[in-house]
């Protein structure tokens, strides 16, 4: 049987983000972070605390985010130094390249990287069988910087997204990463109906990594709605998972919400499976000390074979 999520022990992982990557400050409501050569000042709610570094260490940002006042991730940019239509972040074996868009993101998530680590290890322990080629199914896989990592450690890789924009970028990143002649089968397509599809097939993965957004549409217009569509869908990634050493990882930037209700669903998505669970939140901590930054909450699950 699947061991439960540990409700009294929530787990709690905190990175300093990739190489490429600092978070310089935070505080009053902001976050202050340096993505390669370009420092950006970006909204931040659950930043309560006052800043460490004052007005004139803020003031060498080259861009700030202005949000809306209905969207947080909606709003403009003002650019204050001169920033470059793309410019490259290198993290793990990816290169990742960053821009100034209509949304606050710009291309990267680093506070995902001890996913993208753990993932490395789930990969490697298929690898070491020998049996078998590493399967990873990366869904609303935005830019690709886990596709792209999978793929450079040895993985067949299935990214799917239901924006050509988001593809378009992702195959970018490939090129700048030197990886065009890797193992990945680029899906423009709706991830429920394509999970569901493969169902049908009866096709499996190894690891599979679900960072769904909390309102969305496809490619036909379909609807997703995190809290009415994650239940089913993740039902449906269940039936996916290889019969030996497959793991998931499951991010959600949701707010109102809670690492523990997510946990309880995905234990009751594998309930008879043998497996283990990890459950609790990422956070960014600031390179000089300080506060740290909370961002998503998390599920891992894992068997080993």
């Amino acid at each position: 049987m699947a061991t439960s999520p540990d409700r009294n022990s929530l787990e709690l992982i905190v990175t300093p983000g990739c190489e490429g990557y600092e978070l310089l400050d935070s505080g009053g409501g902001r976050k202050l972070e340096r993505f390669g050569s370009v420092i950006v000042d970006r909204p931040e709610r659950q930043a309560l605390w006052k800043p460490a570094l004052g007005a004139d260490r803020w003031g060498r940002a080259h861009a700030v985010f202005s949000a809306s006042d209905e969207d947080e991730e909606k709003g403009r940019w003002r650019i204050d130094k001169a920033v470059p239509d793309g410019w490259p972040v290198d993290v793990l074996q990816a290169r990742m390249i960053c821009r100034l868009q209509g949304l606050w993101h710009i291309g990267l998530f680093p506070e995902q990287l001890p996913h993208w680590q753990w993932m490395g290890e789930r990969i490697a322990r298929v690898t070491a069988r020998g049996k078998e080629r590493p399967r990873v199914l990366n869904l609303f896989g935005y830019t690709g910087a886990a596709s792209l990592i999978a793929a450079a450690q040895g993985a067949e890789v299935t990214h799917v997204d239901a924006s050509k924009k988001a593809i378009g970028w992702a195959k970018e990143n490939q090129s700048a990463s030197k990886l065009e002649n890797a193992p990945i089968r680029w899906m423009l397509d709706d991830a429920v109906k394509f999970v569901a599809r493969e169902v049908r097939r009866g096709n499996t993965y190894h690891v599979i990594l679900i960072d769904p957004p909390k309102f969305g549409r496809g490619p036909k217009n379909e609807t997703w709605d995190l809290f009415q569509s994650l239940p089913g869908f993740l039902e449906d990634c269940s039936r996916l998972l290889a019969l030996e050493n497959s793991a998931f990882i499951l991010t959600v930037y949701a707010i109102r919400a809670s690492a523990l209700a997510f946990g309880q669903l995905a234990e009751q998505v594998v309930e008879g499976s043998e497996g283990r669970f990890s459950i609790g939140e990422l956070a960014i901590s600031p390179v000089h000390g300080g506060n740290a930054v909370p961002t998503s909450l998390f599920v891992r699950w894992w068997r080993d074979d």
